[in-house]
Parts: structure tokens; sequence; C-alpha cells
């Protein structure tokens, strides 16, 4: 069995100490973050401490903490056999201050410390300096989960930028379209089953292929007439857009 403590009090270190806690694979030994009242519904299940310099021996140390304390958290870690990776989708691996064995535990996914996550659909992305942890990483993501993927440092940031288009900034623009929605009296529900419909479509067509509307069509008219009712900001960014698209996607 292998054990494992996890450092962070987060929405990623939540989601992974609830699911670690529920394998027979894996014995979760401790959670520690710095605020412990962040991870008090979780001294049922296991050890908590806010101090890092009582953490448990363990086999791996996974650091689910903001990108810019990763070194320096990692860097208190004293247990130099263990095996000490991060979680971050932007961060190379080196940045883990430690002599020792190190790698990269990371899951492209969105979470929320409220909403259950199905960890069979998420990707684990690995990274380790040799085989033997490498194969140690892929163990315990496939005690949670099954999607896994080796993914170096330079690749793993090329693919967070990626995320940051398809996720963060796909929900800004939901966020547009519910200003809008709102300001007219309409409910955003309505445009729901069509965000599911793009969204799914996705999986059998390439982006590009799926891509529709009047920027697609190059409907001028149609074009003229959104501008006309979108305040500054919003006329900025659809026009950015639409240029992008009549850049990028093969006309009709």
């Amino acid at each position: 069995m292998i054990k494992i403590a996890i450092i962070g009090g987060g929405n990623v270190a939540t989601h992974l100490a609830n699911a670690f806690s529920k394998t027979n694979y894996v014995s979760l030994v401790q959670v520690c973050a710095r605020n412990i009242e962040q991870i008090e519904h979780l001294k049922n299940v296991t050890s908590i401490t806010n101090s890092i310099e009582l953490l448990k021996k363990a086999d791996v140390y996974v650091i689910a903490v903001s990108d810019d304390a990763i070194g320096s958290v990692s860097n208190k870690i004293n247990h130099q056999n263990s095996l000490i990776v991060h979680t971050s989708g932007s961060v190379e691996m080196q940045s883990i201050q430690t002599k020792g064995r190190k790698g990269v535990f990371y899951l492209l996914q969105s979470f929320s410390k409220n909403k259950k996550v199905n960890f069979d659909e998420i990707p684990f992305c690995l990274e380790a300096e040799n085989e033997s942890d490498l194969q140690l990483l892929e163990t315990l993501a496939k005690s949670i989960g099954k999607k896994i993927y080796h993914i170096n440092s330079e690749q793993r940031k090329q693919l967070h930028v990626a995320a940051v288009f398809v996720n963060n900034f796909t929900n800004h623009m939901y966020k547009i379209g519910a200003d809008i929605c709102n300001k007219h009296q309409v409910p955003f529900e309505v445009l729901q089953p069509l965000i599911k419909e793009t969204a799914q479509k996705i999986t059998k067509l390439s982006p590009e292929e799926a891509q529709t509307g009047p920027a697609k069509r190059n409907d001028q008219k149609t074009i003229q007439n959104h501008l006309a009712l979108l305040n500054a900001e919003q006329q900025e960014i659809y026009k950015l857009i639409t240029k992008s698209i009549q850049q990028n996607g093969k006309k009709l």
C-alpha cells in the first residue's frame, strides 16, 4: 500500500484527499494546511496538521498549493527519500526544491470545493525524473482514475494555456452571455442546451469543423446588427473573436 500525504487545503487538495481516503490501494496518512480550519472535515478519515515540520513519513508527498508557494513548501519537507510532487499545470517539475525524487501529479480539470467530480473522467498528467517514480505515480492515479497521460513540463505548460482558452475564457463568454440575458430579462437557461450541444459536438468533430455562426459565414449584416446591440467592451471582444474566426477558419 502506498502511503501519501497531501499538503494544501484548497479545492484540488480537498478533492484528492476525499478520493484517496476511499481507495484500498492508497493510505492517506496525513493532510497538512496552513489554515487548519480548511481541513477540519478530514480529521475523521486521516491525521491533520498545520505544520510541515510535523509531517508524517510517506512514500509520496503531494503539494497542492499556489504556484508561487511550491518551491518554499517543498524545501521544508525533510523526508528526502520520498517522492515529492506538485499538482500545478504551469510550473516546471524542477521548481520543487529538493535534492531527492520529484515529479508532477497534474489533474486537468476545474475544481470547485463543494461540487463533486468524477475522477474517471479527469485526465491525470504525470511526470517524474525516472521510470520507477513515473510508474509509482501511475499506480496512484489508477487507484482513483482511468485517464493517464505522461506529459513533460514543456508540454504541460502548453496544455495549461490551452486549458485557459477552452475553460476560463469560455466561462467568461458564458458570463457575458448571462449579462446580456439578465439585462433584457431573458433566462440564461435558454442558452444551456446550446452550450451542451457545442461541448458534445467537439467530441465527434474537430473544433474547426464544428465552427458555425455569422463570423464563419462572413455574414456582415448580422455582425453589424450584433455590434449595435453591445456596449463598448463587448464590441471589442466580439470584433476580436470574429476576426480570429475569419482568419483561422475555413470559409463556407
